[in-house]
């Protein structure tokens, strides 16, 4: 069995090679009596700029680990037990399963099908990868929407424009399965140490092709451009899926990933009566500081010599008791234009792996709720699309966004507007595109995160509108076996059915998913 010593924390300018001299000094032995050293864990601590600290976990074997212990009690040091190996049920019954999606959750999901032997037909609206690119790269330099190929349709879901963190907080079994598929087919193999593993836009794009590639390999078929419009219904249970409004899938069960954007099959959904629920979500804007002060500001004098620093900020309005709160951080990144509608405008950030960019961004937002619409299922869609809309003509109707400098934002003074966001950006009072209540709590936040960090409220910041698309408006509601609580045979999974919240989580739900599935056939299969 190995060991693993948690918290070797070191000086900021330590090398890795140094690791095993440290652990050994720290545990009283020598070097060499650590076999098999390796890395499992690294973080950075800068809660104290003056004396800023890189910090791991490793593991090791040791010649007698209980004297060791013994020697060290429980604290950092511990015995690693034998990882369990995964061992996937085979289904033998023909079960075929019909997969809808290419997001992390339905990829993930056809993947563990199709290595349990289920016939997988997996479908996505959007177009290949590199179709994608293209037409993302084309709407963003000229404005030219295209409605089935955008940031929230296609290849690897809406997560494949974005900083690509792999960050969760979900303590789950199956974490380790995700980062070593990602390894497995290109990601850097740093993401399985990371504390805050992220692979950037770049990185995952070549992931997802592989991805891709391995699951034909594996027998599944994959069809591109092929939107599911329909589901076909035989005694209250899922048989089948139309798509395009006119080719018929049959299936003995669909996995429902379809992305927090798929708003008309939110609407198929509800002509069919399925039973969905309205659930929370947050709006605010995108605020973008140059890289360079974020870093002085977390790191201090450290600034250069660390990567793009991060951030995460919270207040709770005690009137209100909303929450207001960073999301999505992107160091070195870029505001993107993400709308999937013609129109509307929403925002988003995203990063490449080396987080090298001229701006850091992130989402400053706000707790919204079933209250702040009529209540009904599908308000928190309208809601979205109202402020997108209005951001739409706010700007010009071009799918430029508006913009507004931080202190004209908060009423003290006015500053440059400039972002990275394309096709661009116009001068807009942001007051006029959001709810009044998130345009007020916006601004109440402000100030506490300027004490939390020292700069952070500053001219040289500009804040773009909408950010609307922070999680689904509704959840598919499922039982406990995964089901759709009104029509069995329904799998709904990932961020888009209202159980996820990034791309780890989603890829997380789709295994789940999956396996319920293959329970599910298994059973039925004996009758």
């Amino acid at each position: 069995m190995a060991l693993l010593l948690r918290d070797l924390t070191v000086d900021i300018l330590t090398e890795e090679e140094m690791l095993p001299l440290e652990a050994a000094r720290q545990l009283g032995v020598e070097a060499e009596m650590l076999r098999g050293f390796r890395i499992v864990r690294r973080s950075i601590d800068a809660r104290k700029k003056s004396r800023i600290r890189k910090v791991y976990a490793v593991e090791f074997t040791f010649h007698d680990e209980v004297a060791l212990l013994q020697k060290h009690g429980s604290g950092r040091l511990e015995m690693l037990p034998d990882a369990p190996e995964l061992i996937l049920p085979r289904v033998s019954s023909g079960h075929h399963a019909l997969v809808v999606g290419m997001g992390p959750a339905g990829l993930f999901a056809a993947k563990r099908l199709a290595e349990s032997g289920v016939r997988v037909t997996l479908v996505e609206r959007g177009r290949p990868l590199g179709q994608r690119v293209r037409d993302v790269e084309n709407f963003w330099a000229f404005g030219q929407f295209n409605a089935v190929s955008n940031v929230q349709f296609g290849e690897g879901g809406a997560g494949t424009f974005s900083d690509g963190k792999l960050t969760t907080r979900l303590n789950h079994p199956q974490r380790p399965v995700v980062l070593q598929t990602l390894v497995a087919c290109g990601a850097p193999a740093d993401i399985l140490i990371e504390a805050r593993p992220h692979v950037g836009t770049d990185q995952l794009r070549k992931v997802v092709v592989n991805f891709r590639q391995h699951l034909i390999k594996l027998g599944v078929d994959v069809r591109f451009e092929t939107c599911l419009t329909d589901i076909e219904i035989y005694k209250g249970r899922i048989v089948g899926g139309v798509f395009n409004n006119r080719d018929s899938v049959s299936c003995d069960s669909l996995i429902l990933a379809p992305g927090h954007s798929a708003r008309d099959t939110y609407l198929m959904l509800d002509r069919h009566n399925v039973q969905l629920d309205a659930k929370g979500f947050a709006v605010g804007v995108r605020v973008e500081h140059p890289a360079e002060l974020i870093n002085r500001i977390q790191y201090g004098e450290f600034a250069r010599q660390l990567p793009a620093a991060d951030y995460s900020l919270r207040h709770n309005d005690g009137e209100t008791g909303r929450g207001i709160y960073s999301f999505c951080m992107c160091p070195g990144g870029e505001v993107i234009n993400a709308a999937s509608e013609a129109d509307g405008v929403v925002v988003n950030g995203m990063s490449r792996m080396a987080r090298t960019g001229k701006y850091s961004n992130s989402a400053l937002v706000v707790s919204v709720g079933p209250e702040d619409w009529d209540h009904t299922t599908l308000g928190g869609m309208y809601f979205q699309q109202q402020w997108e809309r209005r951001a739409f003509a706010a700007a010009g109707a071009g799918f430029m966004a508006p913009a507004q400098n931080m202190m004209a934002f908060v009423g003290q003074g006015k500053g440059v507007v400039t972002s990275s966001c394309r096709p661009g950006v116009v001068e807009t009072e942001l007051r006029e595109v959001l709810p009044d209540f998130v345009y007020h709590g916006l601004v109440d936040a402000l100030p506490h995160f300027d004490r939390k960090m020292k700069g952070f409220v500053t001219s040289e910041a500009v804040l773009v509108g909408v950010e609307t698309r922070t999680s689904a408006p509704l959840r598919i509601t499922r039982n406990e076996l995964g089901e759709s609580v009104s029509h069995p045979g329904l799998f709904p999974a990932g961020e888009g059915a209202g159980y996820a919240g990034g791309i780890v989580s989603a890829a997380l739900d789709g295994l789940r998913a999956a396996d319920q599935v293959i329970q599910s056939a298994i059973v039925r299969s004996h009758f």
